[in-house]
């Protein structure tokens, strides 16, 4: 007999409805990949809830039946509609709470505190009126988080069905703002919880605290979040919880991200054809208006220009090799400083050094096909996906030794790594690297041993089925 886990899956985005990181990545790629892996023995009904907001693009989208929540003296209107990814039933939970506020996120995350409270209040409510019930409720971060606080409000009402709470933890330092009060005008009230007493009004400690089993999106992430260097404050209350924590390291979809097949490259190539991958080099030398020569190392830089990206250790490190022949492109967008700072790169280095400050994710593949290392010199860094993508193409990844990149990057078999949060501790790894690019073997096999890895989402996929099961048990 086949048994049956029903898996409600919330998340602030997914791709490819909306798409503005990571996790629409991940959102876009786990739920579907849960699905694939139903066989005689069991059968995982995933289904994906977003928020509907303004930008979401959708097809054949099905309006359900209108409902409300009481919210005071007065009835809050939820709008669900319900469409399909791939056969997944898919809905978008739409309301004046969510309306009003344009943006997927704000950069004060008190702006969104309110869309978010309505939206896992309507989450939980859903089921209802689509006749399915959830075994398991799987939130994505702060935004999504209440949806566990939530669900746990309602086991103890009398009757309630057990359904497991699942987190994944994708960003610790991302908490979410108060939500007490708006918690109350629904008639939620606060547990008495062993959280730090800051910590008790915040969406994402409430999250973590109210779930049955907490997932960081990396083994070494999972690790971090215990120390109190990346537990934010929570790294007591983590260690309380560590029986319920795990790690389980995030994918990339393989079928997109393949060079022998991508269509952005002007030429394709595979793991038996890698020596054509340097006619992407030229091409993208070409391009950026840099001296086409397969000697000068290129290096890359794919980043949101963010501090915790460690963008600035990089730019610091390429103004200290000044006397080094070498080439690099710097592409994303973020914190208008550190724009003006590659900027101001691009100015001091113009035959070196080529800054690209936009979102462009078509030449972003060119650059893992063309360049010869992708810089990650991140100060944390959860999972990344931008060192697995690279190693995909043959691009080698130059990175530092935290959360999922330490996980991914074999050093010296796959890449280079460094310990320090220090550009010298950078330009140290890039001059290892350096050292074996001449030495074309040497350095095609660290280009082969990426290549070879699986970073696809299916093992991903299979740890938290396995989880799935351990919880409704």
């Amino acid at each position: 007999m086949t048994r049956t886990i029903n898996v409600l899956f919330l998340a602030a985005e997914a791709d490819p409805f909306i798409k503005v990181g990571g996790l629409g990545d991940v959102s876009g790629a786990l739920p579907r990949e849960l699905r694939a892996l139903s066989n005689d023995e069991i059968k995982l009904d995933v289904r994906l809830v977003l928020p509907h907001h303004p930008a979401v693009k959708a097809e054949n989208l099905r309006p359900l039946e209108l409902f409300s929540i009481s919210r005071g003296e007065t009835e809050v209107g939820v709008e669900a509609f319900e469409t399909d990814l791939d056969g997944m039933p898919v809905y978008l939970i739409g309301g004046e709470p969510i309306r009003a506020n344009g943006s997927v996120y704000s950069l004060d995350a008190s702006k969104d505190a309110d869309k978010y409270v309505f939206f896992s209040m309507a989450a939980m409510e859903l089921p209802k009126h689509i006749n399915w019930q959830p075994d398991v409720v799987h939130a994505n971060d702060w935004h999504t988080a209440l949806s566990l606080y939530i669900n746990l409000a309602n086991r103890w009402e009398a009757g309630a069905k057990h359904v497991a709470g699942v987190l994944t933890l994708h960003n610790m330092p991302f908490m979410g703002s108060d939500v007490s009060a708006i918690l109350a005008s629904y008639g939620v009230k606060l547990a008495q919880t062993d959280l730090p007493e800051w910590a008790r009004v915040l969406p994402l400690p409430l999250g973590l605290w109210a779930s049955d089993a907490i997932v960081a999106v990396s083994p070494g992430y999972a690790g971090e979040v215990l120390t109190e260097e990346f537990g934010c404050g929570l790294n007591e209350f983590m260690v309380l919880r560590r029986e319920t924590l795990s790690g389980v390291l995030n994918g990339i979809d393989t079928v997109s991200f393949d060079p022998a097949t991508d269509k952005a490259l002007s030429v394709n190539y595979n793991i038996h054809t890698l020596k054509r991958r340097a006619e992407n080099k030229e091409l993208l030398q070409e391009k950026l208006g840099l001296a086409r020569n397969p000697n000068i190392p290129l290096l890359g830089i794919i980043s949101r220009m963010d501090v915790q990206k460690g963008v600035d250790l990089a730019f610091t490190a390429l103004k200290n090799m000044k006397r080094i022949d070498f080439q690099a492109v710097i592409l994303g967008t973020g914190d208008p400083k550190l724009e003006e700072a590659a900027q101001a790169l691009q100015t001091l280095f113009p035959d070196k050094i080529k800054a690209e400050l936009r979102f462009d994710a078509a030449f972003a593949r060119q650059i893992y096909a063309g360049a010869d290392m992708i810089l990650m010199p991140s100060r944390y860094e959860p999972c990344g996906l931008a060192q697995m993508i690279a190693m995909r193409y043959g691009c080698v990844p130059v990175v530092r030794a935290v959360g999922g990149l330490k996980d991914t990057v074999i050093p010296n078999e796959t890449g280079f790594i460094f310990e320090k949060a220090h550009h010298m501790s950078l330009v140290s790894a890039i001059k290892a690297a350096m050292k074996i690019l001449p030495n074309r073997e040497k350095w095609e096999t660290l280009q082969r041993n990426g290549m070879a890895r699986d970073f696809s989402w299916e093992a991903s996929a299979r740890k938290y089925l396995n989880l799935y099961r351990a919880l409704v048990k």
